[in-house]
């Protein structure tokens, strides 16, 4: 065997046990709790406990991709110590990013809604937190709210975090519900489980939306 071949199976092993690495560890991160209660036609119902998050509004973006950067810019400050107890806060999953054409009044897998004052992003915040412990942003532009438990409706899927692939899989999402006459509560949500670099085969993200109801059987 040659050198060279040699050498291209040990960058390809190293390659492969760095990529096991940020996997294992990204499973191990904390996400929000829910319940699978009913499956079919390749959507996901849960029933989320609630949980809280710190989040932003970014209200002068071009387009999706840069009021997200923006965002998790401004909450990873925020977990990484430009707070009132300035301390680290663990990262939780997912990066999530919602869209949604009305205000959601202050009381939140990093999250990303679309509102009528821009887009929002936020992190789930440990569950060791509440809304009394949780330390307090120094940048206003940062806010802790409560989510409360919801009825959901989600599909997963792998591939890029785009705005196009989330689009796509949201209309899929919409004429599955439409089928079986569910109706929509507030804003689509995408959500983004793996780190950046990560190939699209092995991605996890999700889009999904609150409902009124369960599928009738």
């Amino acid at each position: 065997m040659s050198l060279l071949i040699k050498a291209a199976l040990i960058i390809g092993a190293l390659l492969l046990a760095a990529l096991a690495y940020v996997v294992f560890s990204v499973l191990r991160l904390e996400n929000p709790t829910y319940k699978v209660v009913y499956e079919s036609g390749g959507i996901e119902y849960r029933q989320y406990e609630p949980y809280l998050v710190s989040e932003t509004v970014i209200e002068q973006a071009d387009n999706y991709k840069e009021a997200g950067n923006e965002g998790f810019r401004r909450l990873f400050r925020y977990i990484s110590g430009a707070n009132s107890d300035q301390k680290k806060v663990a990262m939780t999953v997912p990066v999530a990013q919602t869209e949604s054409s009305q205000k959601i009044a202050m009381t939140v897998p990093v999250q990303q809604t679309e509102s009528t004052e821009g887009w929002r992003v936020a992190f789930m915040l440990p569950t060791e937190y509440t809304l009394e412990s949780a330390p307090q942003p120094t940048d206003n532009r940062v806010q802790i709210r409560a989510i409360p438990g919801k009825l959901t409706a989600v599909l997963r899927y792998s591939g890029k975090w785009t705005e196009s692939n989330y689009a796509k899989k949201r209309a899929i999402l919409v004429d599955t519900l439409q089928q079986v006459s569910i109706t929509t509560i507030g804003a689509f949500q995408s959500a983004q489980y793996a780190p950046p670099g990560t190939p699209g085969f092995l991605r996890r993200n999700e889009v999904l939306v609150e409902i009124d109801r369960l599928p009738d059987n």
